[in-house]
């Protein structure tokens, strides 16, 4: 069995990696993303409203290709800012929802109001809209929605059912946002962070509605044990304030387009591993699942690679996107990709391999990395410095693990957000 030493990453195989996440963080990039879907100006007014972890720079970008006069308002997290001339940037709390984003809210449908059928809005919707843009119908308060996210996040469940019961507690999410923009012609430009590239499930949808009912968001919380506060419990079961019909002839004429997701980048990832030599093997740029058990059906695939060169041959990059979740169990430091990676650890230990699991949006989780290095040496390093790596797994404390090693990636905000990106080295 080879020793610790020898299984630690060579310092090509991190650059690499880096790279390859650079690779695909670039092909999500706003101004090369949106620059193909720009429309006509209107007759009337362009307004462009947008809300996500990458809406600032989609809004520059936008002021830097639009020819003509622009104004709006987005929100993004807060310390995702940046500079813009016309288009008012607004920060608010993610991943639980504050203050500043109740008033975000207010300000996305206050843009819209007023408008004829001669003006343009544009949507420019990310990752991360969810709770940056709270606006919880009455009687419930801004304190209902925070405990309804802390409850989703704690779950354990998939985004898709997490933004099926947002959805029916919202005054803003389901397209409501589209019916406030009446009779303005609507077009949404969305930057996919989820599986499957639904652009109703970005952001819980705030210009795309999607059907479901608050019966359905009652069932849903039951089967996947979210323990929903009691108020937004009470009030879904009264009947809550159902979303929009997507058959409603309201909607009919906006337009959405998907203009990035972990697809595309997935792709250019590829490209760049095979520059370097490696053989691409892309799984999916739609995994859902719990972060550990996502981890080991990955090792399984690398020690299959590594003892009998199947089903890739050495030497291979593998890849994959998508969105796992984490179901919370103890302190909860680090995010999905650091819970990822040290589940890896943990299960490909003594195999040789260099991997990478980041967030696209430079940040992951609680903490300031987007995600963390692993190799087949970790488990032994982490030993060897005194920490239990299943006790640091358990307690959903990957951040501790790998910070101690200096394993952690840290990239900062990238001003993008097409979710995970994972890669695993097997040469």
């Amino acid at each position: 069995m080879p020793d610790a030493a020898s299984l630690t990453m060579r310092g090509e195989d991190r650059a690499l990696l880096a790279r390859l996440y650079a690779e695909a963080v670039g092909a999500a990039a706003p101004a090369a993303a949106l620059a193909p879907h720009l429309p006509a100006p209107p007759a009337g007014r362009t307004v462009v409203v947008g809300a996500g972890k990458g809406a600032a720079q989609l809004a520059r970008a936008f002021e830097g290709l639009w020819p003509g006069p622009v104004e709006g308002v987005v929100v993004t997290r807060h310390g995702h800012g940046c500079p813009t001339r016309r288009i008012r940037v607004l920060e608010a709390g993610h991943p639980v929802p504050d203050a500043a984003g109740l008033a975000a809210s207010a300000a996305l449908l206050a843009a819209v109001a007023g408008l004829g059928p001669d003006d343009l809005v544009v949507a420019l919707i990310a990752g991360g809209g969810s709770a940056l843009l709270p606006a919880p119908p009455a009687p419930l308060g801004l304190a209902d929605e925070q405990a309804l996210n802390r409850a989703l996040l704690a779950s354990g469940a998939p985004i898709g059912v997490m933004n099926r019961i947002r959805r029916q507690v919202s005054t803003i999410k389901g397209g409501r946002l589209a019916l406030a923009a009446r009779p303005a012609r609507l077009l949404t430009l969305v930057v996919s962070d989820v599986p499957g590239d639904d652009a109703a499930e970005v952001a819980s949808g705030p210009t795309v509605p999607s059907a479901g009912s608050p019966a359905e968001a009652l069932a849903l919380a039951r089967a996947w044990g979210v323990a929903l506060p009691p108020a937004v419990a009470a009030f879904l079961a009264a009947g809550g304030a159902p979303a929009p019909d997507p058959g409603d002839a309201d909607f009919a004429a906006g337009e959405v387009r998907v203009i990035a997701s972990a697809g595309r980048s997935l792709e250019a990832a590829a490209a760049a591993a095979r520059g370097a030599g490696l053989v691409p093997a892309i799984l999916s740029d739609a995994v859902e699942g719990e972060a550990r058990e996502v981890a080991r059906v990955h090792a399984a695939i690398l020690r299959e690679v590594v003892l009998r060169n199947r089903p890739f041959a050495r030497p291979v990059a593998i890849l994959s996107g998508g969105e796992t979740t984490v179901t919370l169990r103890g302190e909860g430091r680090g995010g999905r990709n650091g819970e990822f990676a040290l589940a890896l650890a943990l299960a490909a230990a003594g195999l040789p391999f260099a991997a990478l699991a980041a967030d696209t949006d430079g940040i992951d989780g609680s903490e300031t990395n987007a995600g963390a290095f692993a190799d087949g040496g970790t488990l032994a390093r982490l030993r060897a410095r005194g920490l239990d790596p299943s006790a640091l797994l358990a307690a959903n404390n990957s951040w501790a693990a790998f910070a101690a090693l200096g394993d952690l990636f840290e990239p900062g905000p990238t001003g993008t957000n097409v979710n995970d990106f994972r890669a695993i080295l097997v040469r």
